[in-house]
C-alpha cells in the first residue's frame, strides 16, 4: 500500500531526505525490529523506532515499573508504577505512532525461546543489562542470521556497536569469555547517570534504522565508546575472529547453551550455615548479641541508608582491609540485595573467618520487612 496522506505528513521530514525518500519510508514500514528490554536503553530506542515508522516493533520484557526506573526509563511515567513495563510501553508507543504494529513478548528470554523470538524480526536491538542475556542474544542472532545492535551503559560511560552482521564480528569476537561473577556491578549497584541511556539508546535506534535503510556507514566493525563527563566519543576498530566459537570458521557453539552457567551465575543452593535472614538478624541485634555487621556497599549507598553500628568496607577494598576485622567475632555480610555480600562471605571464609553469614535479601529486605521507614533505592 502507498503511504497515506496522514503518513506523508507524519514522515514529511524523512521524505525530503534523499537518503530516505518515499521508497525508504515504505521500506521502514515493511521492516521489523525486536527491542529486548523496555528499560533505560530500550525506552529511547523504541520511541525513536516507532516515531521513525518502523512497521513492526517487538518488545521483550517481564518486569514491572518501579519508581526507581523513572529517572531514566522515559517510556514509563509515574502513573505506570506497578504496571507491567510491556503494557506501559505499549500504551506510550501506540500514542507516539498508531501506525506501528506492536508485538509484546512478556517473557524472560531464555535458551528455550530466544531463537524462536529473534527469528521473527529483521534486526535485534539489545537493551539488556546483564552478561548472560548479551551472550544469549549474540548467539541467537548469529545462529539466526540477524544483526545485533549492541548497547551498554555503566555510571557515566556507554558503548554501542553492531554484531553479527554479514562479514562483521560478533560479541564473542570482542568478549570471548564473560568477566568473573561480581566483578562488574549492575546499574542497581553502581548507579547510572539518567541522561546516558538516552544517548546510547538513541544511537542504537539510529544504527538500526540505517541497517534497515542500508544507508550510511554503520558501526559494523567499530565499537563506539562514550564518556558523558568528558563529553568525549572514542572508537575502536573490531575484526571478526576466525577462531570465534560462534561466528568463526569452525564454530563449536551451534546451539544455545545455559548462559547463567556460562557466566558463572547459575543459582547455588543456599546453605543454612552461611545464610541469615533479616528477622533472625533483628532478633540477635535486639537481644544485644555481639555480631559485626559488615556492609560491603559503596559509600554513596551507605549515605542513603545503613544499619546503626555497621562497619562499612566496600567489597573492592575488602581483601586489603581484612585486618580491620576480628576473625573471632561473629560476622554477617550485608549489601543491597545479597549478591555482593555473598562474595564478601567467600573472601572472609577464605581468610579464615569461621562464624560468617550472609544477610539474605540485603538491606533491601531489611527496609521492607524490619524497618519500613528506612529509605530504599
Amino acid at each position: 500500500m502507498p503511504l497515506s496522506q496522514e503518513e506523508i505528513l507524519r514522515y514529511s521530514r524523512h521524505l525530503i531526505l534523499p537518503e530516505v525518500g518515499v521508497e525508504g519510508q515504505e521500506r521502514l514500514r515493511r521492516s521489523s525490529v525486536l527491542v529486548i528490554g523496555a528499560g533505560g536503553l530500550g525506552s529511547p530506542a523504541a520511541m525513536y523506532l516507532a516515531a521513525a515508522g518502523v512497521g513492526t516493533l517487538g518488545l521483550v520484557d517481564f518486569d514491572t515499573v518501579d519508581v526507581s526506573n523513572l529517572q531514566r526509563q522515559l517510556l514509563h511515567g509515574t502513573s505506570a508504577v506497578g504496571m507491567p513495563k510491556i503494557e506501559s510501553a505499549r500504551q506510550r508507543l501506540a500514542d507516539i505512532n498508531p501506525h506501528v504494529h506492536l508485538h509484546a513478548h512478556r517473557v524472560r528470554l531464555t535458551s528455550d525461546n530466544a531463537r524462536q523470538v529473534v527469528a521473527q524480526y529483521d534486526v535485534v536491538l539489545d537493551g539488556s543489562d546483564n552478561f548472560p542475556t548479551r551472550y544469549l542474544v549474540n548467539d541467537a542472532c548469529v545462529l539466526e542470521g540477524k544483526p545485533y545492535v549492541y548497547g551498554a551503559i555503566f555510571r557515566f560511560e556507554g558503548q554501542a556497536s553492531i554484531f553479527g552482521a554479514q562479514g562483521g564480528p560478533c560479541y564473542r569476537c570482542l568478549f570471548r569469555e564473560p568477566p568473573p561473577p561480581g566483578s562488574v556491578p549492575s546499574c542497581a549497584e553502581a548507579g547510572v547517570f539518567g541522561v546516558l541511556p538516552g544517548i546510547i539508546g538513541s544511537i542504537q535506534a539510529l544504527e538500526a534504522i540505517k541497517l534497515l535503510l542500508d544507508a550510511g556507514d554503520t558501526l559494523v566493525g567499530r565499537l563506539l565508546l562514550f564518556d558523558a563527563l568528558k563529553l568525549e566519543f572514542r572508537e575502536l576498530g573490531l575484526t571478526r575472529d576466525p577462531e570465534c566459537p560462534v561466528c568463526g570458521e569452525r564454530p563449536s557453539v551451534t546451539e544455545l547453551i545455559d548462559y547463567d552457567d556460562f557466566c558463572g551465575l547459575a543459582p547455588v543452593p543456599a546453605q543454612r550455615d552461611n545464610q541469615i535472614d533479616v528477622h533472625d538478624l533483628a532478633v540477635r541485634r535486639g537481644n544485644g548479641e555481639s555480631v559485626v555487621v559488615l556492609d560491603v556497599r559503596e559509600p554513596g549507598e551507605w549515605e542513603i541508608c545503613h544499619l546503626d553500628g555497621a562497619v562499612l568496607i566496600p567489597l573492592g577494598q575488602l581483601p586489603a582491609r581484612l585486618k580491620e576485622l576480628d576473625p573471632s567475632q561473629p560476622t554477617v555480610t550485608l549489601c543491597h540485595t545479597g549478591v555482593r555480600s555473598m562474595r564478601a562471605l567467600e573472601i572472609l571464609r577464605a581468610a579464615g573467618f569461621q562464624d560468617v553469614r550472609n544477610v539474605t535479601g540485603g538491606i533491601e529486605a531489611w527496609a521492607r520487612e524490619i524497618e519500613p521507614g528506612m529509605a530504599r533505592y
